[in-house]
């Protein structure tokens, strides 16, 4: 087994980031979360990636949250300082300027749930569980499940899930918009990367306006949100890719994109 607590793999202009600690579920230690840190914020300024993948070593875990190990070691202080960092990382791939996919392989707990809310797709392997059972802890989620959660499932559901601490399976996750997709184990990585292959058809700069379009919208009034979409869709006008888009709807063949 590689020793790296993230293992980093790139192919056909995806980035697959492979939590690495599966003796501990691939738990969150400082390490991981600072080697993540790094890797987010050097592919934000790679163009030739240009979708992201993450998920976890082995068959059981996707993330089961904070090693609570090495959180009983921790002083107040360090505690807060982990949760600075971990919400801070997950701000960085909310933002990240590229599609992230969280490939959700196995059981995914507090942080880990809150890694793949993170996330702007999710797809989750028939095997895998989900939720923020922080309150059984006598604490409350602390990397954004709060806020991320219920603007993805709604209110109601999401003070269910936080308050009871319940888990849901695969399926429960999917019926109620928590995940994108489900299917078998094996064909995780494969359904992901079909769903980056699609994405990587598409133009970069408008992904990537759309992608701030969307998030940015969603958190204001509707006129404020359309004129955002407004200023998002005019960075895409003088680009050489609009420009290619067109040219190969007229000549009936496959657009190639740059990203300029």
């Amino acid at each position: 087994m590689n020793d790296s607590v993230l293992l980093i793999e790139e192919k056909e202009s995806v980035a697959i980031l492979t939590l690495n600690r599966p003796q501990v579920m691939n738990s969150f230690n400082f390490a991981m979360l600072r080697a993540l840190k790094e890797q987010i914020d050097a592919l934000r300024f790679r163009p030739e990636i240009r979708v992201v993948i993450i998920t976890g070593a082995g068959e059981k875990a996707f993330c089961a949250g904070a090693d609570l190990k090495e959180r009983a070691t921790l002083t107040p202080i360090q505690v807060k300082e982990f949760i600075f960092t971990i919400r801070d990382l997950f701000m960085c791939v909310e933002q990240l300027n590229k599609p992230v996919i969280g490939a959700v392989n196995g059981v995914a707990l507090g942080g880990g749930t809150e890694l793949a809310l993170a996330s702007d797709i999710r797809i989750a392997a028939e095997t895998a569980s989900m939720g923020l059972t922080e309150t059984r802890l006598a604490i409350i989620p602390g990397a954004g499940g709060t806020q991320r959660l219920p603007r993805l499932v709604g209110r109601g559901k999401a003070k269910e899930l936080i308050f009871t601490g319940r888990r849901v399976d695969a399926q429960e996750a999917l019926s109620i918009g928590l995940v994108n997709q489900v299917c078998a184990p094996e064909n995780l990585l494969d359904e992901c990367m079909k769903m980056a292959s699609m994405i990587c058809e598409t133009g970069p700069v408008a992904i990537e306006q759309a992608k701030y379009a969307i998030n940015y919208g969603l958190e204001t009034d509707l006129n404020t949100g359309l004129a955002i979409e407004s200023n998002a869709y005019w960075v895409t006008i003088p680009t050489q890719d609009r420009l290619e888009g067109l040219a190969a709807f007229r000549e009936k063949r496959k657009p190639v994109y740059k990203g300029e």
